[in-house]
């Protein structure tokens, strides 16, 4: 689910703004990028985000705006670093120089240098975190409200056209066994031959127990009902119940399309179908 949030805390005499934007995946991805003056508070926010948003791929963006930050370089640190580098080096390219400007991608090698700022840093940091998760989830909170508006516009359509098939499923009987009987009159017309009794009958009983879709309309009722429910209700897994009830559901439309050989009813589950595609794409949207 797609969300957005921005929010920013003071620092001394400057300001730490935090930026998250998520888009859909089906687990959480976040990507953290901070500038130098808080750079070795990327895990911190990294965790804050774990800790707040459930999926997502989640682009974490942070800026620092005012007088620099007092920072002091871990000489051991960038001495081990530089070192591996250089063993690196000499096992793949040994005439290769090694530029010191690599040091600058090593996350940590400059730390606040002083404890009350290191301090005031982390509280800056983490205040803007949290309150960027916090506008994120308030999006998606309206997202989430609108999502739900429209898979509740197309279950009721689904709902429309299955109520159709069970109201015309017998009638399709009633129009097959006339359909039959013309057909078996038009044979046997200008013919001395009568069909044997009892016939008719059997071959309409084999096409209704083909066309018996009952038991299918009722379990597609029940996935509905439960549909609606989720919907109404949600919780954490509210994405995962409505992936496996919509999964059901499609397996049952589908059921019920190769038993109805009416053309009226082929028609409504053409758009049972289109429903329930509908349904499904967007629930991917659904935390």
């Amino acid at each position: 689910m797609t969300g957005h949030g921005l929010a920013d805390a003071p620092l001394g005499a400057g300001r730490v703004s935090v930026e998250i934007r998520t888009t859909n995946h089906r687990y959480l991805d976040p990507r953290v990028r901070l500038p130098l003056e808080i750079a070795e508070h990327s895990a911190l926010v990294e965790e804050l985000v774990r800790r707040s948003l459930v999926r997502g791929h989640v682009e974490v963006t942070g800026r620092f705006e005012g007088d620099a930050l007092p920072v002091e370089l871990d000489v051991a640190r960038a001495r081990a670093a530089f070192e591996q580098l250089a063993r690196l080096r000499d096992e793949l390219r040994p005439d290769e120089p090694v530029p010191l400007s690599l040091l600058a991608a090593v996350p940590g090698l400059f730390r606040s240098s002083a404890a009350h700022a290191r301090e005031a840093v982390i509280a800056a940091v983490s205040a803007a975190t949290e309150e960027a998760c916090a506008r994120v989830w308030a999006m998606r909170d309206r997202e989430g409200e609108a999502l739900r508006e429209d898979l509740e516009r197309h279950l009721a359509r689904y709902e429309a056209q299955l109520a159709t098939v069970e109201a015309d499923a017998p009638r399709a009987v009633d129009a097959y066994r006339e359909k039959l009987a013309q057909r078996i009159d038009r044979l046997l017309a200008g013919r001395d031959a009568t069909l044997e009794p009892g016939r008719l009958e059997q071959e309409v009983a084999l096409y209704a127990d083909r066309a018996d879709v009952a038991e299918e309309i009722t379990r597609a009722k029940s996935h509905a009902a439960q549909l609606h429910a989720v919907l109404r209700d949600g919780d954490e897994a509210a994405g995962k119940r409505l992936d496996f009830l919509l999964q059901e559901l499609a397996r049952e439309t589908n059921t019920i399309g190769q038993k109805s050989l009416d053309a009226g009813l082929a028609r409504a589950v053409i758009e049972m179908k289109a429903a329930v595609s509908r349904m499904r794409e967007q629930a991917q949207n659904v935390l």
